[in-house]
C-alpha cells in the first residue's frame, strides 16, 4: 500500500465512468492483473447506470450478539455511521462484508444520506435492504442483493479506509471503483490514467469489429486483427470504408 496515496486525473476518471467494465478486465488482465472484478455484486435497480469514483473503505467482522445490539446505533462513533459522514463527495463507499449476503450492509436511509453528501456509489459484497428506494437513487449501488436484516445480525463495522477484500477482489483506499451494468472492477489507483487513455481506442476497434460481424465478417483475422483486418479498420476510420 502507497503511503502517499496516488491522484487520479479528472480527465481520467470521466473516460472511465463511460467506459465498459468488461474493457477494463481485459486491459487490466494484459497488465498480469486477474483478480479486479467484484464477485457478486449486481447494480441495484434498472441499468445502464456507469459509476467511476476513488474507494473508501469499511471493513466489517462477524457480528458478536452482546456488542451489536440495536442501541450501538446510537453510539456517535459507530463505524458505519460514521463512514457515511466521512466519505468525500465523489468517491465510492466500498464495503468487505466477507461475502455474507445473508444480511444487509446498509439501507435506504443510509444511502439516501450518501446520495445527497455527494457519493459516486456504494459497492457491497453482502446484501442491502430497502432496495425498492434504492433503486430510485441516482447514485448507483452494486450489492449481492436484497437482504432484509439490518447489519447487526451479521456483520460489525470495524475500521475505514483499509485495505479490504470486496467479493474476493483486493480493494485499497484510492482504487478507482468502475461499475456497470456488468458489475463492478477495481482499477489500481497507479494504472488509472493510463488505462483510462488506451480504452477509448480499444473500444472504438470493438465498435468496428461489431460492425464486422454484423455484416458477415468472419472473427477469426478480425478479432484480434490481421493485417487485412487492421486497414480496413483505417479505412473505417477515414471514412473510406463501411462494413458490408
Amino acid at each position: 500500500m502507497r503511503d502517499d496515496p496516488v491522484q487520479v486525473s479528472a480527465e481520467a476518471l470521466a473516460r472511465l465512468k463511460t467506459a465498459a467494465t468488461s474493457s477494463l478486465a481485459t486491459l487490466l488482465l494484459k497488465r498480469g492483473l486477474r483478480n479486479q472484478y467484484v464477485q457478486g455484486a449486481r447494480l441495484i435497480g434498472p441499468g445502464p447506470r456507469h459509476m467511476a469514483g476513488p474507494a473508501f473503505t469499511l471493513r466489517y467482522i462477524p457480528a458478536r450478539e452482546d456488542i451489536d445490539v440495536v442501541e450501538s446505533f446510537r453510539d456517535p462513533k459507530h463505524a458505519q455511521r460514521v463512514a457515511v459522514e466521512t466519505v468525500p463527495p465523489g468517491h465510492v463507499l466500498v464495503m468487505d462484508c466477507r461475502r455474507d449476503a445473508s444480511a444487509a450492509s446498509g439501507g435506504s436511509i443510509l444511502f439516501t444520506r450518501l446520495e445527497v453528501r455527494g457519493c459516486a456509489g456504494v459497492v457491497t459484497d453482502a446484501g442491502v435492504r430497502d432496495v425498492d428506494t434504492i433503486a430510485t437513487l441516482s447514485m448507483p449501488c452494486f450489492a449481492a442483493g436484497p437482504s432484509a436484516p439490518t447489519n447487526l445480525s451479521k456483520h460489525h463495522a470495524i475500521d475505514m479506509n483499509v485495505p479490504i477484500g470486496c467479493g474476493g477482489a483486493p480493494v485499497y483506499p484510492g482504487d478507482i471503483m468502475v461499475g456497470d451494468s456488468d458489475g463492478v472492477i477495481v482499477v489500481p489507483a497507479h494504472l488509472a490514467d493510463e488505462i483510462a487513455a488506451e480504452v477509448g481506442p480499444m473500444e472504438a476497434f470493438e465498435e468496428f469489429a461489431l460492425a464486422e460481424m454484423r455484416a458477415g465478417r468472419s472473427v477469426i483475422g478480425t478479432y484480434p486483427p490481421n493485417a487485412d483486418a487492421e486497414a480496413r479498420y483505417l479505412a473505417y476510420q477515414a471514412g473510406e470504408y463501411r462494413p458490408g
